[in-house]
């Protein structure tokens, strides 16, 4: 431990030296929260003194590691994330000599879309888990490896057709949103799987997150761009991805109503819509004031105009904060209030 203080002194004091500061702040993260992230990086661009910040879409695992590992002008300056940090990620931080600041920026749904080629499906939770886990419970309570490869054979009223869905890897905070949101919140359906909660948490876990390895999930990067463009090609596979790409390209892809409800702006910004999650960006507390604009950013982003109920990043998808929520956290972000885990 005394080693590693040493060693992340040592590179704060190098990386402090002013020569070596790098003149351009490097965000790292979320796929989901890229668009977002980006529209308010060339926005600060063109109304500041400070040049545009550089905008990676690394997915949120990827960009917590990146962040995390460490402070000096090699590591990023803030990682945006589709979940909040994980306790383990938080450890890893401190252990590397990272203060991460914590800002919550709003709320996004998660849809499993279609083309518009096809018809829209209609799907329960429930039956999202038994159609994607990797195993799931038999007429007896037995659980089996997951036997079906039509949705028709999950429920007649489903359509008759292969199970194909294309989604994020396992470093996505989508996919993470995902597993616990829709897969999980089907999965307790099953009393005895709920009751597993409170015996054995990680069998739990493992069984309600774990997504079928066979080929009807496809892990489809971390660019939902893409995922939208191979729908188009198969009118017959569904996607996994953000809210906002589904705004964005509503001409051609369609959500599928979850629990009888629909995807829509004002059912997530209600709390309505099932498969719902915050957003989040993290500031490296050490790099500020040696990194030029970090602070300025922060400000950028928390403005009404931007984040508020009729901002830019509006228009962009997000699904904004509660006018009290905006006040709260742009106190805590501006205040920079380092982290803390409930």
């Amino acid at each position: 431990m005394f080693i590693r203080l040493i060693t992340s002194f040592l590179a704060f004091v190098i990386f402090a030296t002013p020569a070596l500061a790098r003149e351009q702040i490097n965000i790292v993260g979320s796929s989901t929260v890229f668009p977002f992230s980006t529209a308010v990086a060339e926005r600060f661009g063109k109304s500041t003194e400070f040049k545009t910040p550089v905008v990676e879409s690394t997915g949120s695992g990827g960009g917590m590691k990146l962040f995390c590992a460490g402070i000096g002008e090699n590591t990023p300056d803030i990682t945006n994330a589709s979940r909040r940090i994980k306790e383990s990620e938080a450890n890893k931080c401190s252990d590397n000599g990272v203060t991460p600041i914590e800002a919550k920026i709003g709320f996004d749904g998660i849809v499993m879309a279609n083309s518009r080629n096809s018809d829209r499906l209609e799907v329960t939770r429930k039956q999202i888990f038994l159609a994607l886990a990797k195993n799931i419970p038999d007429s007896n309570g037995e659980l089996i490896p997951n036997p079906y490869s039509n949705w028709s054979e999950i429920d007649s009223s489903l359509p008759n057709v292969r199970i194909e869905v294309l989604g994020p890897p396992p470093t996505s905070g989508t996919r993470d949103a995902f597993a616990e949101l829709a897969l999980e919140g089907g999965c307790k359906e099953f009393d005895f799987i709920k009751d597993m909660k409170k015996t054995d948490k990680s069998a739990y876990k493992s069984l309600c997150h774990t997504i079928r390895e066979d080929g009807a999930y496809v892990e489809a990067g971390e660019n939902d761009n893409l995922i939208v463009q191979k729908l188009q090609a198969n009118p017959s596979a569904f996607g996994v991805f953000g809210y906002s790409f589904l705004e964005q390209n509503s001409d051609s892809v369609q959500g599928s109503i979850v629990n009888g409800v629909e995807p829509e702006f004002e059912e997530i910004a209600s709390g309505n819509y099932p498969i719902a999650r915050s957003l989040y960006f993290y500031v490296k507390k050490e790099h500020i004031g040696i990194i030029p604009g970090i602070t300025e950013f922060m400000t950028e982003f928390t403005k009404e105009d931007t984040w508020g109920d009729d901002g830019y990043l509006v228009d962009k998808g997000l699904i904004p904060l509660s006018e009290d929520s905006r006040n709260q956290w742009s106190d805590k972000i501006n205040n920079l209030e380092p982290l803390k885990l409930d």
